[in-house]
């Protein structure tokens, strides 16, 4: 799979100075904790989820998490666990790819017998989404895993010699509340760090966060727009997220808001290209359609030190993808910062004529630019937003 591979390669060479990589879910986990872009989520009840899936690969998403927890209820758990099981029979029947797929559990002693029941479906499991995440919570999540991908092991070649990763959620109490933030965030960094072969990725659960404290932020308000939101996801970062070898992926929080009508906003788009200099019709379109909020929001996911997104809908997807590739400026930034002759730090005036590019406190940020430019591409030079979105919508 990759990137933007659901539209045809002579739009893709249109569009894009540097094209995705293709990965597959065996490849290397550093690449496809940056690959994993916006994680669309399914409730595990749903009837037809193997069609389901296998549409949404057709339209670009990547990853998916198949839920047993929060988008159910309490009563649906087993009946939503035989669908799951049922729905991951059909789809290896089927012997198509299918995005990477991870199952969001309740209890840690549901991923030793899902993994069990899945039986010649447990090839297209990525891993296991883990809620509420402490050190208390956490540590019987993970040794969970532990045991149950050795049992698959021993029963032969069931995960094919891939791992079964873990996504912990951070979106406990604990974490939110001031007076046990920072113990709660030290216990969850010594937790992941001793699994760290495992954990491919931290999740944000923000809407717990505001439940918490009655709050639900507005189409018109960013979660970095709700102070006691940010201030979780800025301490989240600060300690797991840092770019000195230590820290994870973080992912954004969930956008809640879904209005958007595809037939409708696709014309719209087509009408309004940034060239023609007709950027206001477009700001216009995306305000009426509730994507204001959520552009807004990526962009602050990423100034913010975070990749990828949950999204609960698939009209999200596509903007976070376009949002996510790289700008040949961007791109032309990085690599000539990170040019060997370049080791010994410096300062240089940038390609595009417009900035500083400090080549020691820089060096960090271009890294993790061009890693996002190997699974997200790199954009031609006069390719922006419009044109990557507008060519991803379908039909």
């Amino acid at each position: 799979m990759r990137h933007f591979g659901h539209i045809a390669p002579e739009v893709r060479q249109r569009l894009f100075h540097r094209e995705p990589c293709v990965f597959t879910a065996a490849s290397p986990p550093h690449l496809l904790a940056s690959a994993l872009g916006a994680t669309l989520y399914s409730p595990a009840t749903r009837p037809r989820l193997a069609d389901d899936i296998l549409k949404q690969g057709g339209r670009g998403v990547t990853s998916m998490v198949v839920c047993l927890e929060d988008s159910i209820d309490d009563a649906e758990v087993a009946d939503a666990e035989e669908n799951l099981v049922r729905q991951f029979a059909d789809l290896a029947d089927r012997g198509v790819e299918p995005p990477l797929l991870f199952v969001r559990v309740r209890a840690a002693e549901q991923i030793p017998d899902l993994t069990r029941r899945l039986g010649p479906g447990l090839r297209l499991l990525s891993g296991f989404v883990l809620p509420k995440f402490t050190e208390e919570r956490g540590v019987p999540f993970l040794e969970a895993l532990t045991v149950a991908e050795a049992a698959a092991d021993a029963l032969g070649d069931a995960l094919g010699g891939r791992r079964l990763f873990a996504m912990p959620v951070l979106e406990s109490p604990e974490l939110l509340h001031l007076e046990s933030r920072a113990e709660t965030l030290a216990g969850i960094a010594r937790t992941v760090d001793k699994y760290r072969d495992r954990v491919l990725a931290l999740r944000l659960g923000v809407t717990d966060f505001c439940s918490a404290y009655g709050l639900r932020r507005p189409p018109d308000m960013t979660a970095y727009d709700v102070q006691i939101v940010a201030s979780v996801i800025a301490d989240v970062v600060n300690v797991l997220g840092r770019a000195d070898g230590t820290g994870f992926t973080v992912t954004g929080p969930v956008w809640e808001y879904f209005r958007v009508q595809e037939r409708m906003f696709k014309p719209q788009l087509r009408r309004s290209p940034f060239l023609e200099g007709r950027a206001e019709e477009l700001r216009q379109a995306l305000i009426e359609h509730d994507m204001d909020g959520l552009l807004r929001e990526i962009e602050l996911d990423r100034a913010n030190g975070l990749l990828g997104k949950t999204c609960i809908h698939p009209s999200h997807v596509l903007p976070v993808h376009a949002l996510s590739v790289v700008s040949h400026e961007e791109f032309s930034d990085a690599e000539d910062i990170l040019r060997p002759e370049r080791g010994g730090g410096g300062v240089l005036r940038s390609s595009y004529t417009n900035k500083m590019n400090e080549v020691k406190p820089h060096r960090a940020w271009a890294e993790r630019t061009l890693r996002r430019a190997e699974v997200f591409g790199v954009a031609k030079e006069d390719v922006g937003f419009v044109e990557l979105l507008t060519a991803g919508l379908p039909g």
